[in-house]
């Protein structure tokens, strides 16, 4: 369980999907930093990128035509990841990195987890929801032990990991709930 989940008021409001940038939120970071840092953050947000492609990508190819509550949460939940996809290429740009050129290998897994539980329908959909992003939790909590990151990194992925947990609990309780119906149009 995550500070999130533990602490009596959220730390975050995770019912925000996308949170506001402004320009004046990018700055240029690293300056003076020692290079191991440097090199954890590097390889930190490069995981993180990587594995916020394979979750977008999970989500996209497992929403389907069908007019239901699942597909609506499915949308919200990739447009969210989408967001942490770019909250971790700001990152990496900031700091004057480039985002792996392996990351392509992350959207073929994604497509795999994505189109196979779909064939396998919603409760399929739901148990994978909940086993990636409960993995994405622990990356997430071992890179925010292991990595020194400024506090504006560090509260963004923080955030990140926040709504990642909000995914966990909703798709808990619509398995909990039983395989969800579609609605009509």
């Amino acid at each position: 369980m995550t500070e999130q989940q533990a602490a009596g008021k959220p730390r975050f409001d995770i019912s925000i999907i996308r949170p506001e940038m402004r320009a004046e939120h990018c700055k240029l970071r690293g300056q003076g930093y020692p290079a191991q840092r440097l090199r954890d953050i590097r390889k930190g947000l490069r995981t993180l990128h990587t594995l916020e492609l394979m979750a977008q990508t999970i989500y996209k190819f497992q929403i389907t035509r069908e007019r239901s509550d699942l597909n609506r949460q499915l949308i919200a939940a990739m447009c969210n990841e989408m967001g942490h996809y770019q909250d971790d290429q700001i990152k990496l740009y900031e700091y004057g990195f480039r985002p792996s050129l392996l990351r392509w290998a992350y959207w073929l897994v994604g497509f795999g987890f994505g189109f196979g539980s779909r064939l396998l329908g919603a409760r399929a959909i739901l148990k994978t929801g909940i086993w990636v992003e409960s993995k994405a939790v622990h990356h997430y909590a071992e890179l925010l032990k292991t990595i020194d990151w400024d506090d504006e990194t560090r509260q963004v992925i923080e955030k990140d990991q926040a709504d990642e947990d909000g995914h966990i609990a909703r798709w808990t309780r619509l398995l909990q709930a039983g395989a969800p119906v579609p609605v009509q149009a």
